[in-house]
């Protein structure tokens, strides 16, 4: 069995300090994918990720993005698309990986490159690809721009625009890496925090959030069209298909954690052989009585056989 994890950690300094070392230790996952780590390697805390190796893509945004996907053994190859990542064993020193490890960018990604947004790595011990992506937040289009509604100034659209260029260069590269997978005998399981809820199931509010960013039509017909039985598979809403969430962020504000009014943001979306290895999902709402993060971790267990 393979237990995995994705869990977008909102700083891992913050995480730390509110548990994360002791969930890592505790919660018995052989892969854990890692979105907005927000730290460039000097400013790691110290034994930051446990007693895994890892694979780390800061980007260059002082304190902003950053992934990383940890792993029980080192993993066979790692993959980036600015040939920046870094990788290291426990209780070693990061080193930056082999510059031929980057990969060709799908028409629309390069002004991405430096972001922290993407980490694929090969697991050495089972035949997966496993990808992390954080993908950008977004904003509202020009004609939802209403300032009295909005916490930020109105940006032209700007931030939607982005966005939407991301999710187009993307789907493209999606397709080519999860074929690459599958030309090299590999399953494909990408994880992280796509910031868009696909369903009504996916968010508590979803009367009032329809035009709102990351519920957006557009958004959501999107996601739909990364998905299919024969391409990538959700893996925890094959697991709960009746049922609304389960939610894996919410807001600070408010009562939204202790009401579960939150939102699926965060996936598994594994190639479906791989999806239907699949037999239990859970979120990790808390540890011993703390929020890691505005989010919480989505673990699966998965019997390869």
């Amino acid at each position: 069995m393979l237990r995995i994890a994705s869990a977008n950690v909102n700083g891992i300094r913050a995480a730390h300090r509110r548990g994360f070392g002791d969930w890592l230790a505790a919660r018995g996952c052989d892969v854990i994918a890692l979105q907005e780590v927000r730290a460039q390697a000097s400013k790691l805390p110290e034994g930051a990720f446990g007693d895994f190796h890892v694979a780390l893509e800061t980007g260059t945004l002082p304190g902003r993005n950053g992934v990383a996907v940890l792993t029980r053994r080192p993993p066979a190859a790692v993959r980036t698309w600015s040939g920046a990542a870094l990788r290291g064993a426990p209780d070693e020193a990061l080193t930056p990986i082999p510059a031929e490890d980057r990969v060709p960018l799908a028409r629309g990604l390069s002004r991405f490159v430096a972001e922290g947004r993407y980490l694929e790595v090969d697991l050495a011990d089972a035949p997966v690809t496993i990808a992390c992506l954080y993908l950008p937040k977004g904003g509202l289009p020009v004609h939802l721009q209403r300032p009295e509604r909005m916490r930020e100034a109105p940006d032209g659209g700007a931030k939607y625009a982005r966005k939407m260029q991301f999710m187009d260069g993307f789907a493209r590269y999606l397709t080519r890496t999860r074929r690459a997978a599958a030309a090299a005998g590999r399953e494909f399981l990408l994880m992280g925090d796509l910031n868009i809820a696909h369903t009504r199931r996916d968010l508590a509010a979803w009367r009032r959030n329809q035009q709102t960013d990351g519920f957006l039509p557009e958004e959501r017909e999107w996601l739909g069209q990364q998905l299919s039985p024969r391409t990538l598979v959700d893996v925890v809403r094959r697991l709960h298909q009746d049922e609304d969430g389960p939610y894996s962020w919410w807001s600070w504000l408010g009562q939204s954690f202790a009401n579960d009014a939150g939102w699926r943001i965060d996936y598994h979306l594994a190639t479906p052989r791989l999806a239907r290895s699949a037999v239990r999902a859970a979120v990790d709402r808390e540890h011993e009585g703390m929020r890691l993060s505005d989010h919480s971790p989505v673990v699966v267990d998965y019997e390869l056989g």
